[in-house]
């Protein structure tokens, strides 16, 4: 079986792939500090709940934005599984071929969703990273990865003006009743879902004028279904297409 790591700033994904099935997968805190059997005293538990065995996993998967967290990982898999986890990075078959000026500026998880996306849709394609930040990735009909978008995540607007606004509360990020907010309370959740909503559909109909032909949309990470209730330009909601990016790419650089 596989191990899949998806190491993100706020939250890391795991999931256990038996062949090409995706058996389980679970969430945690990304912490830098969080030593290896520390986090593997987490993920033992976890394996233990699905009834599945260390010895069961034969191969490890990763990608990471937080590069002091490679290491711990690496450390985690030789110990526990016996095994050097496959890092995505340079020198690592993905299929994708980044036409960005400068290709190493491309995060090894935003180049395992391209190759998700374009085994799983085709193409052309467009990803949009609903989390910490709001990234859009845009997947030619060949497979080319062509560029994309960065802009903050919902979740750090919301602590930025927590942060900033001495009268402003943290709030719950959910849908509002009304656009018109009644409360400070919902004129700041109205602003937040509702205003990235504008953000989702402006940035896509940007994108979409620059390709040649129309490209499916696909939205990923943790705030992907609360926008995607919101708006019709969101063709389709995928919460594992690192994971099965991960998967891909691995199967790939064992050929």
């Amino acid at each position: 079986m596989l191990l899949a790591i998806d190491i993100g700033n706020t939250d890391t994904t795991l999931g256990v792939f038996d062949g090409e099935k995706l058996r389980a997968t679970w969430h945690m805190a990304t912490e830098v500090h969080r030593m290896p059997d520390e986090y593997a005293a987490i993920l033992l538990n976890l394996l233990r709940y699905q009834d599945l065995a260390v010895t069961d996993i034969k191969e490890v998967a990763l990608c990471s934005v937080v590069p002091p967290l490679v290491t711990t990982f690496e450390e985690l898999s030789q110990r526990y599984f016996g095994t050097s986890p496959l890092v995505i990075g340079a020198g690592v078959k993905t299929g994708v071929r980044i036409l960005m000026d400068n290709p190493r500026e491309v995060g090894a998880d935003r180049i395992v969703n391209a190759a998700a996306a374009h085994h799983i849709y085709g193409g052309p394609v467009i990803i949009t990273d609903l989390g910490t930040a709001t990234t859009f990735d845009v997947i030619s009909r060949e497979g080319d990865y062509l560029g994309g978008v960065i802009a903050s995540g919902i979740s750090t607007a919301a602590e930025a003006l927590f942060a900033r606004a001495a009268m402003l509360p943290r709030v719950e990020l959910v849908r509002p009743k009304n656009a018109i907010g009644t409360s400070t309370i919902s004129a700041m959740q109205s602003g937040l879902i509702f205003g990235y909503v504008g953000l989702v559909e402006g940035i896509v109909a940007r994108i979409q004028r620059e390709l040649d032909g129309k490209a499916k949309v696909v939205a990923t990470g943790g705030y992907a279904q609360l926008i995607a209730n919101e708006t019709r330009v969101i063709d389709e909601v995928n919460p594992n297409l690192t994971l099965i990016g991960l998967q891909i790419i691995n199967k790939m650089n064992k050929a």
